[in-house]
Order: structure tokens, then C-alpha cells, then sequence
């Protein structure tokens, strides 16, 4: 049985193929997702050409200890904000000298979280030649259909900020 689904494998071998014909890297921040994201693309052979590193930052004392994100960022933290997830991830992408840098974090479930915000919410961003972030909603409370599906759009938006900036 494979770990991925065949849309990650699609879009991870899609992903390695571009990171290597541009000799780019990439770092991968993720919280909710558990490691996933970064599991999704060393899956393909030769990682070691293109992945930079990565770090499960499930907590805000993770996110300033392993990725070197500014503390006072996380002041009155009440749930995360596009703005602070790319602040995230141009900190462990400096910190790792990665081209890119992949991140999520969200509510996983089968609960909503402190922020107010229902399970199956997260916010991605990526950061490099092209950054930016999005919060997604997949209406879902099931926890690990929800860390497949962030996964899953974490791939999609590296794959499409790495086909924004090569044209």
C-alpha cells in the first residue's frame, strides 16, 4: 500500500522533475500536514538533488527555535495568518538556503482549534522567486483525511508558484 495518493505522486515527481532541471531547492515548514509534505516529496528518487530540509513546527516555540521566525510574531497569537506563515517560511528558507520554501499550518481536527477557527482549516504559503499563501477550508472534522488533503494542496501550490516563475 503507498503512503501517497496518486495525485501527490503526480504532482511530486512533477515538482523533483522542475527543482531539478533548475538546480533550485526547496525547505519545507509544515505543522498540521505532520511531515507529509515533506515525506511526499523525498518519496522520489534523487531528493537529495532538490530538498533542502524541512521541520514539523507544531508548536509556536518550534516555529522561533527550529525556523528562526521573529517571536514577537506570535504576540496575542490567536490562529495563523497568511502573513505570519510567510514570515514562517522565509525564515527556515534563509535559515536552510533553500530556493523555495513550502509551509502550512492549520486545525487538523476532529476539533476546531483555539483561534475559533473549525477543523479542516489551514493556512499554505510558499516563499522564493514567486511567494504567496492562501487559508483553505475542506469542510471535513476527519484528521487525517484533513492532513492528506493540506498535503495535497501544499503540492499544488509549490507546482504552481514553480510554473509561475519560470514563465
Amino acid at each position: 500500500m503507498a503512503f501517497l495518493n496518486e495525485e501527490q505522486q503526480t504532482l511530486a515527481q512533477e515538482i523533483a522533475t522542475r527543482l531539478t532541471q533548475r538546480n533550485e531547492t526547496v525547505a519545507v515548514a509544515e505543522g498540521t500536514a505532520g511531515g507529509l509534505i515533506s515525506a511526499a516529496l523525498l518519496w522520489v528518487p534523487g531528493a537529495s538533488r532538490y530538498f533542502a530540509g524541512g521541520a514539523v513546527l507544531y508548536t509556536l516555540n518550534s516555529r522561533v527555535a527550529l525556523a528562526g521566525a521573529p517571536s514577537e510574531l506570535f504576540a496575542n497569537y490567536s490562529g495563523t495568518t497568511e502573513q505570519m506563515l510567510l514570515s514562517v517560511a522565509e525564515s527556515l528558507r534563509q535559515r536552510l538556503g533553500a530556493t523555495w520554501c513550502i509551509a502550512e499550518s492549520g486545525i487538523a481536527g476532529p476539533t476546531g482549534g483555539r483561534s475559533g477557527r473549525p477543523p479542516g482549516t489551514t493556512t499554505i504559503g510558499v516563499t522564493g522567486p514567486v511567494s504567496r499563501a492562501e487559508m483553505i477550508q475542506t469542510g471535513l472534522d476527519d484528521r487525517g483525511a484533513n492532513m492528506v488533503e493540506f498535503t495535497s494542496r501544499a503540492l499544488h501550490l509549490l507546482r504552481d508558484a514553480l510554473s509561475e516563475a519560470q514563465k
